[in-house]
């Protein structure tokens, strides 16, 4: 053996005499008494972790954590909503921002110009549509009365009438002068609706904006936290189900518009004129909520066509009977097919579960949430069984 090379450190033992015990500190290396004031005790083995109170304790725990969180993530639910539209917009606005990147502009000021747009539509829309739409609801208001002494001569509806006082209840809840102030709780209710949702207006806005500024900052980090062997792969799933999202929300807007002008140019041919733009803004509004919403935008129309005149009512039956199978078989798959590929009974199943869970904006994310887990299911389990 080499004279530079040292002997390797002999391992520490416990020595035992005849007249004492002695053991040696894991810290300093020194000997202590067994039994003596620096002697600490032998380690104990370490705990049995199938143990029936270790596991009832770390079950409890864990149950007592659950619990705590889901309850202050539902106290927490309508900042989480307005979280969850902002992030929606964002992934709607992105195509528009990557638009004018495209075109050598750099992302933020893309950021900036997009959410500069967007204020000036709202602006524009407040400018010259409302007035329009205030008018037209008025208009509608004053004609409710003559509306409903026209069912009066209906005879099931006499015959309603008679037994119930249906008709002159109606009258006079909605021509008594405060059915805005009892739909939202009064003059104070009213006010504090229209207060909250300008805050939440406001507070969807900024946020957007943000999420639409670092969105690629946010996705680089999230995609870090997959391992490295996966992180592209990861990357190309999360910006597939990204431009998703924004396929959707711009085609819905789409759709939704093509409603809007259709309902327009056809209420103004029919003779409904006076409440077009209204009727159509309504139809338009409705008709992003999947599913039922056109539905309801139409029944809307045709009741008070119906109470105009029966034979525009019939017209507008006819109408939207033919424009909702042109809309579900002609505009909608067009439109959609290249952002979201979901069977039709995925959508309606998905739709009914998120109206259920968050009303309409659980309705208007269930789509493209099915559709996202549908392509991660595709692309990673579905590829993984065929595999083996």
């Amino acid at each position: 053996m080499s004279s530079n090379q040292t002997d390797p450190p002999a391992p520490r033992r416990r020595e035992t005499t005849e007249d004492s015990d002695h053991d040696t500190d894991a810290d300093t290396g020194d000997e202590v008494v067994v039994g003596g004031p620096s002697y600490l005790g032998e380690p104990g083995p370490p705990l049995d972790h199938r143990a029936p109170f270790y596991l009832g304790f770390v079950g409890a725990t864990g149950a007592l954590v659950a619990y705590w969180l889901l309850t202050n993530i539902a106290a927490i639910g309508s900042t989480l909503v307005l979280i969850v539209v902002s992030l929606f917009l964002a992934a709607g606005l992105n195509p528009a921002v990557m638009f004018f990147e495209r075109r050598g502009l750099r992302r933020s000021y893309a950021v900036i110009l997009v959410i500069i747009c967007v204020i000036i539509a709202v602006l524009l829309f407040l400018i010259a549509i409302v007035p329009v739409i205030t008018d037209q609801v008025r208009s509608i208001t004053d004609q409710a009365p003559s509306w409903f002494d026209r069912l009066q001569n209906n005879q099931r509806i006499q015959d309603l009438d008679e037994e119930y006082d249906v008709i002159d209840k109606v009258r006079d809840y909605v021509t008594g002068g405060d059915f805005a102030g009892t739909l939202f709780g009064g003059a104070l209710g009213f006010g504090l609706a229209v207060l909250g949702a300008l805050f939440n207006a406001f507070i969807i806005l900024v946020l957007t904006l943000y999420f639409l500024s670092s969105l690629d900052t946010t996705k680089k980090a999230l995609y870090r936290l997959a391992p490295a062997s996966r992180r592209d792969r990861v990357g190309r799933l999360g910006d597939r189900i990204i431009e998703g999202v924004g396929g959707y929300v711009s085609g819905a807007f789409i759709v939704a518009t093509c409603a809007g002008i259709s309902s327009l140019v056809f209420l103004f041919a029919v003779g409904l004129g006076e409440y077009a733009v209204a009727l159509a803004f309504v139809v338009a509004l409705l008709d992003v909520i999947p599913m039922i919403g056109a539905t309801i935008g139409a029944v809307v129309v045709t009741a008070i066509a119906f109470a105009e005149d029966p034979k525009i009512g019939i017209a507008c039956v006819i109408f939207y009977v033919v424009y909702q199978q042109v809309e579900n078989y002609v505009i909608y798959p067009r439109v959609m097919s290249k952002s979201v590929d979901v069977p039709g009974a995925v959508t309606v199943i998905s739709a009914l579960v998120g109206a259920a869970l968050l009303g309409v904006v659980g309705a208007l994310l269930a789509i493209p949430t099915a559709a996202a887990i549908l392509m991660l299911t595709r692309e990673v389990f579905i590829r993984r069984q065929d595999q083996r």
